[in-house]
């Protein structure tokens, strides 16, 4: 029984905090720290480490994106408030067509998804969902399900993304066979996950679809006169520059993976370019110039687009910093230690017992990435004298590390402000999309394990 005391508190904890934000209705980011608290003596952490680790899973939390959230909503506000988010908006309608615009949506999101981590994919395509929307009088769920199927796709399956791409080494998997299987299993899983799923969601629940979306979240979206937008070409190459220099530094290194090719001056300058925070930097300053300087706008109202960019994310940065401490308290707590030995000695097939772990350890930690990277420990030792190709190993283990996102993780919460949910609708949509995404991707592997 000791070793599912962790999973219990677990349990309770995120119980606690669904009490304290729907039926108390206290602030988010309020429950979420007073819950990393109480779940961190629950656990039994010595009490002088309990703020050392609340203040490092906020510190790593919002060190690995708030620059990159940052900068992705500015790029985003500037793209909007110039037109060119309009301009982009109305030629997709216009090439799609109204009944095929989820397509049009779905293959920008995977594109920029490839690339983008999931945050920077979410914040870049949100003001151009929102606009097609509002064109198109139609709910932003109904474009907002495939976008966020996409990204997430993307994110769980293939690199360069850091769980995949991590994994890939722990496994000493190849990076290639990765990506390939990767494509032939996040094609269908978008599909299935995205334009499927969100059709037979809006027969079973129509109500959700009649959400607005929180525009707040990313500022007054303005409307324009057709002709007084940029073209349609600078406006996508300005929105997607920052995944044209990822793209490039992605493919020297996978180049690289594949050839054993030395680095050297070029490589390590592309790869610099190529990390999110100095491509999306160099990505604003682009826009500056396209969005505002080239099109006679004052530098002082494109600051202010800059400026209200960022007011209108503050609050979501402190719920997302929330989940990261939440998210820590778990780790640190030793809940991961608690589902190594529930697992220790059982015998079921690798592929699905390194996506069954990966799961439990989603739901419990949060993070997709955490889950991922600690599953490939546990299970290393457990592939001992097995001929299972470890490229769909990375591939289960992804899959394993996207089920059930609820409280806990970033990505609910950045679902549920930027669609203006409520708890209950986050869960029966975001997380049951996830969970759609999981099931679907360990089907398509165990599929695929039969052929190579």
């Amino acid at each position: 029984m000791n070793e599912f005391y962790p999973l219990i508190i677990v349990a309770l904890g995120v119980i606690a905090l669904l009490i304290l934000i729907m039926k108390l209705q206290i602030n988010t980011f309020i429950s979420l720290i007073i819950v990393s608290f109480l779940v961190a003596f629950a656990l039994k952490m010595p009490v002088d480490e309990i703020v050392g680790t609340i203040t490092d899973g906020m510190g790593g939390t919002l060190g690995s994106i708030a620059l990159i959230f940052g900068l992705g909503a500015i790029l985003g506000r500037l793209v909007s408030d110039a037109g060119g988010a309009q301009r982009i908006a109305m030629t997709l309608i216009d090439k799609f067509g109204e009944k095929h615009i989820q397509w049009a949506v779905v293959i920008a999101s995977f594109i920029i998804g490839i690339a983008l981590f999931f945050e920077v994919g979410l914040v870049l395509l949100i003001p151009i969902v929102f606009q097609i929307a509002k064109q198109l009088r139609v709910s932003m769920l109904y474009l907002g399900i495939p976008m966020a199927a996409a990204l997430s796709v993307t994110h769980g399956f293939l690199p360069p993304h850091p769980g995949p791409t991590v994994i890939a080494q722990q496994f000493e998997a190849n990076i290639g066979l990765v990506l390939l299987y990767g494509f032939i299993i996040a094609v269908p899983t978008v599909i299935i996950a995205g334009p499927v799923f969100a059709y037979v969601l809006k027969k079973v629940a129509p109500d959700v679809f009649t959400k607005s979306g929180d525009e707040s979240a990313i500022g007054e979206v303005k409307e324009f006169n057709l002709a007084d937008t940029p073209k349609f070409g600078i406006s996508v190459l300005t929105s997607l520059f920052p995944v044209i220099l990822m793209a490039i530094s992605t493919i020297v290194m996978l180049l690289q993976d594949v050839y054993g090719l030395q680095e050297n001056i070029v490589t390590k300058s592309l790869q610099f370019i190529g990390e999110p925070t100095t491509a999306l930097l160099i990505s604003v300053l682009i826009a500056i110039y396209t969005m505002g300087v080239a099109r006679n706008i004052p530098m002082k109202q494109v600051m202010h687009s800059a400026e209200e960019s960022i007011k209108a994310i503050g609050m979501m940065l402190l719920i997302i910093g929330g989940g990261g401490v939440f998210k820590q308290v778990l780790i640190d707590g030793g809940v991961g230690d608690a589902v190594e030995q529930i697992f220790t000695g059982v015998n079921i097939s690798p592929i699905l017992l390194a996506w069954i772990i990966a799961a439990v350890l989603r739901i419990a930690l949060g993070s997709a990435t955490v889950a991922a990277l600690t599953t490939a420990g546990l299970v290393i030792p457990l592939m001992q004298g097995s001929d299972v190709n470890v490229a769909l190993m990375v591939l289960a283990t992804g899959a394993g590390s996207l089920i059930a996102s609820h409280v806990n993780d970033a990505g609910f919460w950045m679902f549920k402000e930027f669609f203006g949910l409520n708890i209950k609708e986050t869960f029966y949509t975001w997380t049951l999309l996830e969970t759609i995404i999981s099931v679907v991707g360990l089907i398509f592997v165990l599929l695929l394990s039969v052929f190579v």
